[in-house]
Formats: structure tokens, sequence, C-alpha cells
């Protein structure tokens, strides 16, 4: 009798070890899960819809200004970067062999950076952009979700958004994925 008493006590205490333990795996999956992501993959509102309307100055000649309805009718690339962007100098090489390759207008945007600071770089290390433009106060770069810099966007002939890189572009990106992806809408 004593026996049947005891049993009856102890359910709460069985979970009492199992919620923690419960909670312990729930944890150590989502851990696991995380840990197998791609950082650099960050999902995009902005795939498959309009380039956000902008018009900003071109760098060399702020005079002159730059809008997504003047690039209409062509494949094109568009570059975030900054003259203060370390990760930009690693994929600079790369998007000077692209300008030479000339597969696609590369259309550099200059973001929060001193328009001197960015033409002595495009000198330094070259200049691989049929245009650059200058979003010194980083309005546009938020209608395009930039995360920060480098960030690279394919956008179509109707000027649609195909493609996000966030982070540098390596070589094997390059040719892989964007060239590819390049040929293929210039062919639609």
């Amino acid at each position: 009798m004593s026996e049947t008493t005891t049993s009856n006590k102890n359910p709460g205490r069985a979970w009492r070890f199992a919620l923690p333990l419960a909670i312990f795996f729930a944890l150590v999956w989502f851990m696991w899960k995380g840990l197998s992501l791609n950082p650099r993959e960050l999902p995009s509102a902005l795939i498959n819809k309009p380039v956000p309307v902008f018009s900003l100055p071109q760098l060399h000649d702020n005079t002159k200004m730059l809008s997504g309805a003047d690039m209409k009718g062509k494949v094109w690339l568009l570059n975030v970067w900054g003259s203060w962007c370390v990760s930009c100098r690693y994929e600079h090489p790369v998007l000077n062999a692209l300008a030479k390759k000339g597969v696609v207008p590369i259309v550099g945007f200059n973001w929060k950076d001193r328009p001197e600071d960015a033409k002595g770089w495009l000198v330094k290390f070259g200049d691989p952009y049929a245009f650059s433009v200058s979003d010194l106060e980083g309005r546009v770069a938020i209608d395009l979700g930039v995360y920060g810099a480098p960030e690279t966007f394919i956008i179509d002939k109707a000027g649609m958004i195909r493609y996000k890189h966030a982070g540098p572009i390596s070589e094997e990106l390059m040719n892989e994925t964007l060239v590819p992806l390049i040929q293929g809408l210039n062919k639609a």
C-alpha cells in the first residue's frame, strides 16, 4: 500500500528531469542547425523585385546623376563598396578581372565615403566600374537593404533584382555563379 502511495507522489519528479533535458536537446539542435548555415547567405526581401528608385550623383562628376532607370534594358551588376572597407580590397581584383572580360557593366555604389578618399582608392587599386555613384548619407543603401560593404546585386534588363551576395566576391563565386547567371539573363 505504501508503494502505490509513493508512485502517485512521483509523477512530477519525472517531469522535473525530463523538461530540462528536453530544453537542452532543443538548444543543441538549434545550435547545430545554426552552425550549418552560411552567414554570407542573407535573405533579401528584394529578390525578384524592382531595384528601389534612386538618383545619386556620380562619383567623378557630382553634377551628373545616375538612376536605376538609366540602366533599363541592360543586365548590370551593382557593387556596394567604400575606401574604408577592408573586405572590398579582397574582392577588388576580382571585379577588375570581371570588368576586363566585359561580361557586364559594373556600377559602383560608393557608400558613406568621402569622394576624395573614394577617388584616390580607385586610382590606387584600379577602377572596374562603368560608373560609380556616391551615397554619402546612406539613404539609398537603406532602401537596398544593405547590411555592410561589400555587397553585390545582379539586376536584369527589366530592373528586377535577381541575385544578392553579402561579402566579398571570390573568383570561384564569379566564375561558377555570377557569370553564368549574367549570361543567362542576357539571353532572356
